[in-house]
């Protein structure tokens, strides 16, 4: 096995504590899938949607926990591209560590590329680009920060959001109770999941429409994975967590059940006061919203829409301040495994990668050129993008996990598991997988479901087309640089 040389020079401080933790994670995860791209996932599935959630999310919560399995014996900054080069090979932890610091990239360009749908909400005149530019420059500036800041940051950050949506959730139990009469003239009632369209499962599992596109709920699951996409962001933060033995497990276990009840009473609230059918659908104002601010501007509650437009743009920020947080560590991780250029294992006084902040900024600031050249294209498309690239992550953490637990049952763990071999070594993991024989194997399948699945999309078959193509870029990158090494 490899052994990564992570333990050279400076290392990151680590201050960040559980709630920072389970925030951060919170924030990479409840963002521009929920507030923004709902409307298209509702739009494939209707209210079977909330289906879709259910299961997708149990596949992350399998894939978080093979993470932290990991993450509890071995706390590392690098996290998977770590564990994929110690327990795999050098070659695979060079092609997770730089797949998922692309995979952030773009989903950094797509919450860009959706700012200024939330800014043209009170201000029309402002070009898209406009947006992404302020606010790149705004986040870049809070990641040069020391962690200690920035988790505080990031937690204050992802509060907003989460205590606009159970407002919301609230607010919209309390137009159903009241049974109050929405912009569609129709009454706020949980009934119209089976009333309205073709009912609870209006396009079937998969259906060919009219328009030659496939709809149904299982070409829901594409976008719905996207949604699930910032989880694994626990694991990053285990390099810097002040007690990651306790912290992890809290916060893994925490998170999920949360991400599912925000998802699934949220989605399930709107589409009981707002028509699945009408969800996305242009306003008065000739101007289509996020469904957060449409289930207050389908009552009149214009004011109230204006607020949530506001949380919803809190909401994209924080996952792009996760996504940069997240990329400037693995960078740093990369650095300090020979697998990425040495500069970026550079530390600020602070204890602050900002090597690796800066150079990903930079790179994201492309995201302002693709958002004023093409607007419709850098949503739709690099959405699809980022989800192979979050999929091929997501397998390569699972495959690293059973080659995990050989070398500990080979006696070749790490910390307090080196030198125990077999079912008792297995036993001493202090945050076991559970039904870890099964659990990778399952989860693998599904994955692999998801990309046949991305087929039958347009927006997404470009993607399955340009997996491929990125994972012999990736590998061709590594032999030149073995060659030059």
């Amino acid at each position: 096995m490899d052994q990564p040389k992570e333990s050279q020079g400076k290392d990151l401080h680590k201050t960040l504590k559980n709630r920072h933790i389970q925030l951060i994670s919170l924030g990479g995860a409840i963002g521009t899938g929920l507030f923004y791209g709902s409307g298209e996932s509702i739009s494939l599935a209707g209210p079977a949607i909330i289906i879709a959630y259910l299961i997708g999310g149990l596949a992350i919560f399998m894939i978080v926990r093979a993470l932290s399995e990991m993450s509890v014996e071995d706390p590392k900054s690098g996290a998977f591209s770590y564990y994929a080069t110690r327990y795999w090979s050098k070659r695979a932890g060079f092609v997770s560590g730089w797949n998922y610091w692309m995979n952030y990239v773009l989903v950094s360009m797509v919450e860009l590329s959706v700012v200024g749908t939330f800014v043209n909400f009170w201000f029309p005149a402002i070009p898209a680009w406009v947006s992404a530019a302020f606010f790149l420059v705004v986040i870049t500036a809070a990641n040069l920060m020391g962690v200690s800041k920035f988790g505080e940051f990031e937690f204050w950050f992802a509060i907003i959001k989460i205590a606009a949506i159970v407002a919301m959730i609230i607010g919209g139990l309390a137009v159903v109770i009241m049974a109050l009469p929405t912009a569609n003239g129709l009454r706020a009632s949980f009934a119209n999941w089976f009333t309205v369209s073709g009912g609870f499962l209006p396009n079937g599992l998969m259906r060919h429409g009219a328009n030659g596109q496939w709809t149904g709920l299982l070409m829901s699951l594409a976008v719905v994975m996207f949604s699930f996409g910032g989880t694994e962001l626990i694991g990053i933060t285990a390099g810097e967590a002040s007690d990651p033995r306790r912290t992890i497990p809290k916060a893994t276990n925490a998170i999920i059940w949360r991400i599912l009840v925000f998802y699934i009473l949220t989605l399930g609230v709107i589409m009981a006061v707002v028509p699945w059918n009408a969800i996305g659908k242009p306003n008065a104002q000739g101007m289509v919203v996020s469904p957060f601010v449409q289930i207050f501007d389908s009552v009149g509650v214009h004011a109230a829409a204006g607020i949530l437009n506001f949380v919803c743009l809190t909401a994209v920020m924080s996952v792009y301040n996760s996504a940069l947080y997240s990329n400037s560590r693995m960078l740093f991780s990369l650095a300090r495994q020979g697998n990425a250029p040495k500069y970026l294992g550079r530390l600020s006084k602070g204890g602050v990668p900002y090597a690796g902040v800066l150079t990903s900024a930079c790179i994201i600031a492309l995201a302002v050129v693709v958002v004023f050249l093409w607007p419709q294209f850098a949503f739709n498309y690099l959405m699809s993008i980022a989800t192979i690239s979050a999929i091929i992550n997501w397998s390569m953490i699972m495959v690293t996990e059973m080659l995990f637990r050989r070398a500990v049952a080979r006696g070749k763990g790490p910390g307090d598991l080196a030198g125990k071999t077999g079912e008792s070594a297995l036993n001493a993991l202090h945050f076991k997988l559970p039904f870890a024989r099964v659990t990778p194997w399952a989860v693998l399948a599904f994955l692999a479901m998801i990309v046949v699945l991305m087929c039958f999309s347009p927006s997404y078959r470009v993607a399955v087309i340009a997996g491929p193509i990125w994972l012999i870029v990736l590998l061709t990158a590594y032999q030149l640089t073995q060659r030059r090494a």
